[in-house]
């Protein structure tokens, strides 16, 4: 990976999040950012910038919706709240699934179809597609050869290999990771995601757009409280408000709402504080679009995908001791985030090694399991009097000879035994007297850690899980010192957002369109698909329909 400068400035991208400063990142980077020129009266309001398209966050979906807005003849500006663009997008794996007949199939050789795409969607014996909007994923289904095309067009870079995504034929493909080291947010060498965001920003920059980071939209403006037209957004920047105006659209790419424990608990309510948040701290995901939609009018769509219990919304933790361990996302030490994390986690654990147990000291599955079997029995097994919802904390417990097994090395920069997410004690009743988070209601009973300890021994012992079934259980935890590691669950997807119709149109609690705002990415609700493609497909739908069919007011 080359380490070669990624701009001629003098503070690198790495740094700002550590200093803070505005100044270094280039004209282009931080465009109005400091001085907004009041562009006057404009639809009974007073705006400090105005351009055809406002884009609220310049992520996967946001950076989509500028470059096919700018293709179509329409200037933009695209306010972002973090100090970098690329939300949950430059953190990704990079895989697009994106078929229908692309070049890529072609070269292949595997045969697709819109129509192929649509069926696969639709597939009502799959949980992941069966509460999805049909006409949602026909727009989707249709669009899917031409936007893998408009990628590659824009500078998107894709290995020449296809990957199996369920569906009739191969149909994903992954970008190369971005080339250039100082514009990555962590140099983990499976974040291929940064290949796609990186392309999309430079050609959006080379067209044009205006990117004002920093910024945190706080309302929508709308004609009347509840009816006509979007006018703009108002946006918070070092303390001072910004009024910006879209003549012709406002497009809503916040990134969802995995991160709002409030929100979130509205679809499910054990979902409480204690859950990690994949892509945090870098880039929450706080429901910004979806509440300040629903505060002029906006409904919410197909909200039944969020509890349907399929797909990767919640997972197992793969790094433990760690408050974030999201499977390949990790904070290695050369990430700016890295000053945010308690370590970037234990890795590669052999649930052999180790058992899990609630904040009660109580074991609660197979750790060798996966799934929502996982997140319900932590749910079912928890045991404190004192929570009366949600399912963790977890912990992992193991001893001495695990940490030789695994090659582990226990300290900076992989835990932090002083911190609240890492304990170790010589012994057992030690150890739970130890542990200790924001999230540990009540402190773990020192001898019902001793005796799930001791039980579990015992299955090593005769070979048997007697009660959660673990395949041959196979080392005791037995030899000083002993850990705990933080293993509770991690939230991930918003499968889930405002209702818009094929248009990419947010629409209200009556089924009308809002004029002029406009929604991707995981704000919008209706079509539950993990990863990349949908936001991107209907980012390129709404940039188009803003600027075709936008009016001028």
């Amino acid at each position: 990976m080359s380490k070669g400068k990624g701009n001629d400035t003098s503070l690198s991208r790495r740094d700002f999040v550590k200093t803070g400063a505005v100044a270094g990142l280039g004209a282009t980077g931080l465009g109005g950012l400091v001085s907004c020129a009041a562009s006057g009266q404009e639809g009974g309001q007073a705006w400090d910038r105005t351009a055809d398209f406002v884009i609220v966050g310049a992520g996967t979906a946001g950076l989509a919706g500028a470059v096919s807005a700018l293709e179509h003849g329409a200037s933009v500006i695209i306010v972002e709240a973090n100090y970098d663009i690329g939300g949950h997008g430059i953190l990704s794996g990079g895989r697009v699934n994106l078929g229908g007949g692309t070049s890529l199939q072609r070269t292949h050789g595997v045969e697709d179809s819109a129509d192929h795409v649509f069926e696969d969607w639709i597939n009502h014996e799959s949980l992941q597609s069966r509460y999805s909007d049909r006409a949602m994923v026909r727009a989707f289904a249709d669009e899917n050869a031409s936007t893998f095309e408009w990628l590659v067009e824009n500078g998107v870079d894709f290995q020449d290999t296809l990957i199996s995504s369920g569906g009739m034929v191969e149909r994903q493909s992954r970008a190369f990771q971005w080339p250039v080291y100082e514009e990555l947010i962590t140099s983990y060498p499976t974040r291929h995601g940064s290949g796609l965001i990186r392309a999309l920003e430079k050609k959006a920059r080379e067209n044009g757009a205006e990117i004002l980071l920093l910024h945190k939209m706080t309302r929508l403006v709308r004609e009347a409280p509840t009816s006509g037209r979007v006018l703009g957004i108002v946006a918070e920047h070092e303390g001072e408000e910004v009024r910006l105006r879209g003549t012709k659209g406002t497009l809503l790419a916040t990134g969802g709402h995995t991160s709002n424990v409030h929100f979130r608990r509205m679809f499910d309510p054990r979902l409480t504080e204690e859950y990690q948040v994949a892509g945090e701290p870098y880039t929450p995901q706080a429901a910004d679009g979806e509440l300040a939609a629903m505060a002029i009018g906006a409904s919410l769509w197909s909200t039944a995908n969020q509890t349907m219990e399929a797909g990767s919304w919640i997972s197992k933790t793969a790094h433990i001791g760690t408050r974030w361990g999201y499977g390949n996302l990790v904070w290695l030490p050369d990430s700016p985030m890295f000053d945010r994390t308690p370590g970037s986690g234990l890795s590669e654990v052999d649930w052999q090694n180790a058992i899990m147990v609630t904040d009660m000291g109580r074991r609660f599955y197979d750790e060798t399991g996966r799934g929502h079997g996982f997140y319900n029995a932590a749910l079912a097994y928890h045991g404190n009097p004192n929570k009366l919802d949600g399912g963790g904390p977890i912990w992992a417990i193991f001893d001495a000879d695990a940490v030789a097994r695994q090659g582990w090395e226990i300290g900076p920069p992989y835990v932090d035994p002083a911190g609240d997410w890492f304990f170790m004690a010589d012994t057992i009743a030690e150890l739970a007297r130890s542990i200790r988070s924001p999230y540990q209601t009540a402190p773990m009973p020192p001898a019902a850690l001793e005796e799930t300890v001791a039980r579990y021994n015992s299955f090593v012992d005769s070979g048997i899980d007697e009660d959660f079934g673990k395949p041959t259980p196979r080392n005791r935890i037995g030899r000083p010192p002993f850990y705990a590691a933080w293993s509770t669950p991690i939230l991930h997807d918003s499968l889930t957002g405002l209702r818009t119709n094929p248009r990419a149109q947010v629409m209200d609690l009556n089924g009308e369109v809002i004029p002029g705002l406009y929604c991707a990415g995981e704000t919008q609700g209706g079509f539950a698909q993990h990863g990349l493609a949908r936001c991107i497909v209907f980012g390129r739908i709404a940039g188009r329909e803003a600027a075709l069919d936008g009016q001028m007011v």
